[in-house]
């Protein structure tokens, strides 16, 4: 085998190695990276302006007690991590 097939061959495998690597899964996502993908499609989907305690009314104030998630019945966000499931995690990596 001369000097540039055995070089070819080398570029080929390279080329193979480097070409399955481009093709490799994304690494999972945590279970809190899930979390604040689950919270943030919540408040989104909110129709107003005070969805969570830490978000901001037109005025530039921040909604507190007059938040959806603080007013009992009506829409209920989710707003914090400790307000994901176990199970809505789950369902999520399912999707």
């Amino acid at each position: 085998m001369t000097a540039t097939a055995t070089r070819r061959h080398v570029l080929a495998a390279a080329a193979l190695v480097l070409g399955f690597g481009l093709s490799a899964p994304a690494p999972a996502q945590s279970d809190a990276q899930i979390r604040q993908k689950i919270i943030k499609a919540s408040i989104a989907n909110y129709s107003g302006n005070c969805p969570c305690p830490y978000n901001t009314k037109s005025n530039g104030h921040r909604c507190g007690g007059n938040s959806a998630y603080s007013r009992p019945g009506g829409e209920s966000p989710k707003c914090f991590a400790s307000d994901v499931t176990p199970a809505e995690v789950k369902a999520w990596r399912r999707r």
